[in-house]
């Protein structure tokens, strides 16, 4: 069966993780993901991830972070879903618990936190929400 959010399954994979005191997840890999990826290791959530291609198929091996025994990922949901897309304009964009957490987004410019969004003057699809 198809997967219909594709990257909603990786951050379930993260926090299912965390909450079992994973050192590392697996998640196939593609494009959006690695983005995502990126954005978090840049922000601080997660240590850092690589392309793991030991199976059949291309894999992700996403590093997980942890701060004196506790996930440095406290919260992390989808906001924009395939049923109901979130668009949000750079003066609009979402604040995270206020400028605690990061908003995901992706726009005409690579996929961007929040304040990277806004530096850049960009708006685009809102992924997802970390604190």
């Amino acid at each position: 069966m198809a997967m219909t959010d594709p990257l909603g399954d990786m951050l379930t994979r993260i926090r299912n993780g965390q909450q079992a005191k994973k050192d590392s997840v697996l998640s196939p890999a593609s494009k959006l993901r690695a983005n995502v990826l990126e954005v978090l290791q840049r922000e601080g959530y997660i240590r850092g991830y690589s392309e793991d291609s030991t199976g059949k198929h291309k894999a992700l091996r996403i590093e997980l972070k942890y701060f004196e025994g506790e996930p440095a990922i406290k919260h992390v949901a989808r906001v924009s879903k395939p049923g109901r897309r979130i668009y949000s304009g750079s003066k609009e964009l979402p604040t995270v618990r206020n400028g605690l957490g990061i908003t995901i987004v992706s726009t005409p410019k690579g996929v961007l936190s929040d304040a990277e969004a806004r530096a850049e003057n960009v708006g685009g699809e809102v992924l997802a929400e970390v604190f």
